[in-house]
């Protein structure tokens, strides 16, 4: 064949100078009258390619999809023959069944490859019987080469219109799915709690919750996370709110806390103590405390800081005034000592405390001798005397030391 070099990339039919927009003008009008009685043949050989080559399609066509698709053949091949007839765009586009393709592609969950691949396939045929039909009836070789741009050229065209309304539909799916999930996030930290039905119906309309389609319950227990700055969490099945000075999240308390720690590499994050999701809002509650306190250097300088291991520190910061008070009582036998002193006794109190009184734990625990631990508990006994025995107040003491110590 000889004839004008066909393209390699087939950009939309807009008209214009382009050379797609100049396909129509190029193919002589009377075409339309050569192809137009083998047209719905054509459509019905398009249909059985489809079924046999793509599964998803391999189905009765009966129902709302068998209409859609049959109808989308059908106005993809009479709108081509209309337009070579018209020598340009005909003024029925039929715009709005090829977006509709690429909505009901969305709703049946897929994305558009299975679709493209089914535009192809008709492309393919209907150019096979073309040629077929222009040989027998003397059409120029380098006619059809023109033809064939056209149909694939096309076939670029019906797609782009199908990828609009894919698009379209998904911005829609998902904005009015934030909206639900907001209000998720907002009924679950409402003070005072939100009815549970109420929670459960948003639940559900949310999709949130890790349950199966349809069903969607709500997490046993919730942790809040509160983050340094807003951070990529589409790995994560969370609410989130990245509007407020403190970015937080929302999620299923986690069984492997490897997993979440993946999640937010490289940000500091806070994770609140696990709750029933009534009690959201006091897990959120705890979390930027401990991510503020990590900060401080209050708690320990990690990325990902686990509220629950925190719990006696973030209690006793809680109430600054009462932690206060019962360092002033338990501690006073210490204030009459030097700074340095001071620190080498606590030390010492607290590690004695916690063990029992047991010197070799002590000792390893400190670093020390076992002689200097003993002459340590000596200067504390002549210090604390009887209170060193008291249940309560060595209970009260070791909360003063955790609260001034860390």
């Amino acid at each position: 064949m000889t004839g004008p070099p066909v393209e390699t990339t087939y950009g939309p039919m807009l008209g214009g100078d382009g050379r797609p927009g100049r396909l129509w003008a190029l193919l002589p009008r009377e075409l339309a009258a050569v192809f137009r009685p083998r047209m719905l043949d054509v459509a019905d050989e398009v249909l059985r390619e489809i079924q046999r080559t793509i599964p998803d399609y391999a189905r009765p066509l009966d129902g709302a999809f068998g209409k859609a698709l049959r109808a989308g053949v059908q106005a993809a091949i009479l709108q081509f023959i209309d337009r070579i007839a018209a020598s340009g765009p005909a003024p029925d586009d039929r715009r709005k069944l090829f977006v509709g393709l690429g909505v009901h592609e969305l709703a049946q969950g897929r994305n558009l490859d299975v679709l493209q691949a089914a535009y192809r396939v008709g492309a393919r045929v209907t150019w096979r019987r073309m040629a077929e039909v222009g040989t027998r009836a003397g059409v120029p070789s380098a006619t059809l080469c023109l033809l064939a741009e056209a149909i694939f050229a096309y076939i670029d065209e019906l797609s782009a219109l199908s990828i609009e309304g894919h698009a379209a539909a998904q911005a829609r799916a998902a904005g009015a799915l934030e909206r639900r999930r907001r209000r998720l996030l907002d009924l679950l930290l409402a003070d005072p709690p939100s009815p549970s039905r109420t929670v459960q119906e948003a639940a559900a309309a949310a999709e949130w919750g890790g349950g199966a389609p349809g069903e969607w319950p709500l997490p046993h227990r919730l942790v809040a996370v509160a983050l340094d700055e807003a951070a990529d969490v589409s790995g994560l099945d969370a609410l989130e709110d990245f509007e407020d000075g403190t970015p937080r999240l929302l999620l299923a308390a986690p069984e492997d806390r490897d997993a979440l720690t993946a999640a937010l590499a490289g940000h500091r994050a806070a994770v609140g103590p696990p709750v029933p999701p009534r009690q959201a809002g006091r897990s959120l509650a705890t979390a930027p405390e401990a991510l503020r306190l990590a900060a401080a250097d209050v708690l320990p300088d990690e990325p990902l800081t686990w509220c629950e291991d925190h719990l006696a520190t973030l209690w006793l910061r809680k109430e600054p005034f009462l932690a206060t008070e019962v360092c002033r009582r338990r501690l006073a036998p210490l204030t009459a000592l030097t700074p340095k002193q001071y620190n080498r006794l606590a030390d010492t109190l607290l590690a004695w405390l916690e063990t029992c009184g047991n010197v070799r734990e002590v000792a390893d625990r400190l670093a020390i001798h076992p002689q200097t631990v003993r002459a340590r508990a000596q200067e504390l006994e002549t210090l604390f005397a009887d209170h060193l025995r008291n249940p309560d107040d060595r209970f009260e003491m070791i909360l003063a030391l955790r609260a001034t110590l860390t």
